[in-house]
């Protein structure tokens, strides 16, 4: 085996690690989305959990369908006005802070 093998090695695997990074991170993200719109609605414990729920499984299970989308429809439904834009933010906030906290358990 070569140096060069051992390097083309090397990059496939961090770029697994770093495509799997990815996916957790956005995963936890709209998690927190999920959380957070649940509370705009008054939903709190196993209903606010099972709401985040369906918000992962959407961005799962459709992923070209923005999950600021979901929950702009889902609280429009519960007669909740919340703008898109403010939403969109959210999402944003906590892609950085769903981010930070897997930094931070993987630095453990």
């Amino acid at each position: 085996m070569t140096t060069f093998d051992d390097r083309e090695k090397a990059f496939e695997a961090k770029y697994r690690l770093d495509q799997d990074m990815d996916f957790k991170t956005l995963m936890r993200r709209d998690k927190l989305v999920g959380l957070w719109a649940a509370d705009l609605m008054g939903l709190t414990g196993d209903a606010a959990k099972a709401y985040a729920l369906t918000v992962v499984e959407a961005a799962i299970d459709t992923p070209d369908q923005d999950v600021a989308d979901k929950v702009a429809n889902d609280l429009a439904a519960r007669s909740v006005k919340v703008p898109v834009s403010e939403i969109r933010t959210q999402v944003t906030l906590l892609l950085d802070k769903a981010r930070a906290e897997l930094n931070e358990e993987l630095s453990r």
